[in-house]
């Protein structure tokens, strides 16, 4: 009768091929070498915090739980090498992550509900705050959510008269290379949230990742 979990990569990363008879005590005794890389790496974050790391080893503490048997350096590195930075790694689609070695479904969904608490996470930050004192956070926000949509999305960005976040919503969603705009919706939502001003954002899904936008007066 086969094994089922073969399939899942995290049984897949702890198969260890067939060893002789004579060093099998020898083998028990010995402890695979990334238990102390993991353990270093662990050390590191919470002596020196995450600024100490850089993207790859971040992305390695992540996939230590999601790979608990297995050296994850060449798969966060190859996760960096396809999407670039940490934030196109988890906004990128799960279909994509599984194109890259060492990381299946169980692997790809598991950084998708990642991605997922981190952009609630951001937009818990930005919420409430003067978003237009630290813009690089907000494109930082954006890439994050929405470097690796397939198609082109038009959202909205409400802001109150001090320029803190009211709102974020995705007014639109349109084909790779075109979303419509009905300026009426957006001055008509921005009354309804009495949005002082607004910030317009769009991607572009057929090149490089890029944001427009807009700061307007709303009313």
């Amino acid at each position: 009768m086969g094994n089922t979990s073969d399939d899942d990569e995290r049984s897949f990363f702890s198969e260890a091929p067939m060893r002789p008879a004579a060093k099998a005590k020898a083998t028990l005794d010995e402890k695979p070498h990334y238990l102390g890389h993991r353990d270093r790496l662990r050390e590191r974050f919470a002596l020196a915090g995450p600024d100490a790391l850089p993207d790859y080893e971040l992305l390695e503490l992540l996939l230590f739980r999601l790979i608990p048997r297995a050296d994850t350096k060449p798969a966060a590195k190859a996760l960096l090498a396809r999407f670039g930075t940490l934030a196109e790694v988890l906004g990128a689609p799960v279909g994509l992550l599984q194109e890259v070695k060492g990381i299946g479904p169980a692997v790809a969904l598991d950084l998708k509900i990642l991605a997922a608490t981190a952009q609630r996470m951001a937009r818990g930050e930005v919420h409430g705050r003067e978003i237009l004192s630290s813009w690089q956070q907000l494109l930082d926000y954006c890439r994050s959510a929405m470097a690796f949509e397939a198609r082109e999305q038009f959202r909205i960005l409400f802001l109150d008269k001090k320029n803190a976040l009211i709102a974020d919503e995705v007014q639109q969603t349109g084909t790779v290379d075109h979303t419509p705009v009905y300026p009426r919706e957006v001055i008509k939502r921005a009354l309804e949230l009495s949005a002082t001003a607004i910030i317009l954002v769009h991607n572009h899904p057929t090149r490089p990742f890029s944001i427009t936008h807009n700061h307007a007066l709303a009313h």
